[in-house]
C-alpha cells in the first residue's frame, strides 16, 4: 500500500528554519518518477500549495508568491524521501503541511493532480 509520511514538524520562533521530511513507501515506482508537492493549511483556510516539484526526468520547480525565496522543495531518490526546507518563517507560516505524490511527470500545481496524500505534520511559528 502506497504511503506518504511526513515529520520534521513542530514550534519554531519566527526567523527560524526547519526541515520537512516525506518518506515514501509501497509506490510500484521510484518516487523519482512521481511529481511530488507540499501543501499547508491554517485553521479557518482552505489548504494551499505552496512548493511543487515535477519528476526527475523533468525537474522543474514551482513556488507560491507567500514562500518564494524562503523555502525550498527536494527529493532524495536513494532514500525516496522528499524534503521541504523552510527558512525565514514567519507566523503566517503556521499551518498543517501535507506532502503529496502526482502521478504526472510534468509539472502540475493544482490540487486535483494529486492522488497520495499524508497525514500532515503541524508547524507552528510563534515567540
Amino acid at each position: 500500500q502506497e504511503q506518504l509520511v511526513e515529520s520534521g514538524g513542530g514550534l519554531v520562533q519566527p526567523g527560524g528554519s526547519l526541515r520537512l521530511s516525506c518518506a515514501a513507501s509501497g509506490f510500484s515506482f521510484s518516487l523519482d518518477y512521481y511529481g511530488i508537492a507540499w501543501f499547508r493549511q491554517a485553521p479557518g483556510k482552505e489548504r494551499e500549495g505552496v512548493a511543487f516539484l515535477s519528476s526527475s526526468s523533468e525537474n522543474k520547480t514551482y513556488y507560491a508568491d507567500s514562500v518564494k525565496g524562503r523555502f525550498t522543495i527536494s527529493r532524495d531518490n536513494a532514500k525516496n524521501t522528499v524534503y521541504l526546507q523552510m527558512n525565514s518563517l514567519k507566523p503566517e507560516d503556521t499551518a498543517v503541511y501535507y506532502c503529496a505524490a502526482s502521478p504526472y511527470t510534468i509539472l502540475v500545481i493544482t490540487e486535483d493532480m494529486y492522488d497520495h496524500w499524508g497525514q500532515g505534520t503541524q508547524v507552528t511559528v510563534s515567540a
